[in-house]
């Protein structure tokens, strides 16, 4: 395992801190378009805070639950999407 509060520590701090820029979208985000948006790039940050944590500890397993969730990810997407447009499911 390398050393994990080396170089995982610093980008781990640096995604935390975009995390929490897109909370402040989701927040005060003023319409809804902008809201999903900041949920979606959330998503997205997660995914990658799990790849580094699987590269970090060197597991593949959260490299495929990251594979997983960024699917799931992407479908909720499309679907709130087709939501807000007023289109049927």
């Amino acid at each position: 395992m390398i050393e994990f509060f080396n170089e995982y520590m610093i980008v781990l701090i640096a995604v935390l801190l975009c995390v929490i820029m897109a909370i402040v979208r989701v927040i005060f985000g003023p319409t809804i378009p902008d809201r999903v948006v900041g949920v979606d790039t959330i998503n997205t940050i997660v995914i990658v805070g799990m790849v580094i944590y699987g590269a970090a500890y060197e597991e593949v397993i959260y490299i495929d639950v990251a594979i997983v969730y960024a699917l799931l990810s992407f479908i909720s997407t499309l679907f709130i999407a087709k939501y807000l447009e007023g289109g049927e499911f």
